[in-house]
């Protein structure tokens, strides 16, 4: 095992990941806090999500293509510093109003930083493990599920949610050091490529069914893990301790499936990894709808079945980005930013078709339209794959 060691900078973009997803997710554990303290109702408390959410969605792959010739090692200190004083901020805010602009603020420096992550990871990865480079700085998006907000919730609920935000400050020039002394010096762009160059790859036929792919996998995903709790209760009368065990579980299994994946990936390949892990999705949720024609399900059965479609959802993204970063050549770095837009556009998507199928055709729909969504996904993944070997 000599050698293949992961070296102290990619562990410290796997940190820079987790502080990053941990501040878009953390909100929601402190949702009341806020609400109640600025005087708005939870309902409106809840749109400071949305806000970060959608910033990122728009933001990210305009600030890609902006920021393409400015060096990585100074992309992040601008990032960071920025991200911290806003949290900061945030935490001395009087109003709600002025915690929405901030909460602008930190999106746009997450914005900037968060594709750069995953590109410099795949650029500076030893050949044939580009797959695992990948899988380490997304397991920050699951570890910030399943330990970031659960630990920025405890600061809250002890300490009230101005703390929250001053952790997240804290984190965030905490992870600035470590990148600055871990980072290798001699960093450079990701691409010196020209605007037009730039927009011209990123208009190809096989990037842009590489990215509508990934948005349709995370719609599918999405909408079932938004609505999961209402499945479980409906189909094995879960209460509130089985579902925070099923949500667990499905974190566990997502942080192993990224990991796995990425292996996957530079062992098999990305299509054969993707075909295998959109597979078991389908499969998963065929599991998921025949249990709820079988319903009251005993919740074990249903546990197993979840657990292993939680560990599947996040397997994929390795051998997405792996196979957009090779599509896209120069420009990946920009190519991985619009699949990060794609990804919270899918969360978006998911939450509202499920919330439709739901009011009108019941939970029950909600496992057949995520095997849909992968489905589809498979087929835009084939479509890049034979017209990226049409143009090679």
């Amino acid at each position: 095992m000599r050698g293949r060691a992961l070296p102290g900078w990619l562990i410290a973009l796997l940190g820079a990941s987790f502080v990053l997803y941990t501040d878009d997710y953390v909100i929601a554990g402190v949702l009341p806090e806020i609400a109640a303290d600025l005087r708005v109702s939870e309902a409106i408390a809840g749109q400071l999500v949305t806000v970060f959410s959608f910033t990122i969605a728009v933001a990210a792959p305009i600030a890609a293509i902006a920021l393409a010739r400015l060096p990585r090692r100074l992309l992040f200190m601008i990032a960071f510093i920025v991200f911290s004083i806003a949290n900061a901020l945030a935490a001395l805010t009087p109003s709600y109003e002025a915690l929405v602009l901030l909460r602008v603020v930190s999106a746009l420096a997450a914005a900037s930083a968060t594709p750069s992550l995953f590109a410099f990871a795949a650029s500076h990865a030893p050949e044939g493990r580009t797959g695992r480079y990948l899988a380490v700085v997304s397991l920050g998006v699951t570890g910030s599920i399943t330990a970031g907000v659960p630990l920025g919730t405890w600061i809250g609920s002890a300490f009230g949610w101005r703390f929250t935000f001053a952790a997240m400050a804290v984190a965030g020039l905490a992870i600035l050091v470590v990148l600055m002394l871990l980072l290798p010096r001699t960093a450079r762009p990701d691409g010196h490529v020209g605007l037009v160059e730039q927009l011209r790859t990123l208009k190809r036929r096989a990037v842009v069914l590489g990215l509508l792919a990934n948005c349709a996998l995370m719609t599918g995903s999405m909408m079932m893990l938004t609505y999961l709790a209402s499945y479980l209760a409906a189909v094995s009368g879960a209460g509130p301790d089985e579902r925070a065990f099923a949500f667990a579980l499905s974190g566990a299994a997502g942080m192993a499936g990224i990991w796995l994946g990425g292996v996957a990936t530079d062992r098999w390949g990305p299509d054969r990894t993707l075909l295998f892990g959109v597979a078991v999705i389908v499969a998963a949720m065929t599991g998921l709808w025949s249990i709820w024609l079988a319903r009251p399900v005993p919740i074990p059965v249903v546990l197993a079945v979840a657990t292993v479609w939680g560990g599947m959802a996040f397997w994929n993204s390795p051998a997405i980005q792996t196979r957009l970063y090779a599509l896209a050549g120069p420009v990946a770095p920009q190519a991985l930013a619009l699949n990060t837009s794609g990804t919270y556009l899918g969360v978006s998507i998911g939450a509202a078709v499920g919330g439709i199928a739901l009011a009108g055709s019941g939970v029950g729909s909600l496992p057949l339209l995520a095997a849909a969504f992968a489905i589809c996904a498979l087929l835009l993944l084939g479509g890049a794959r034979t017209v990226a070997a049409r143009t090679a």
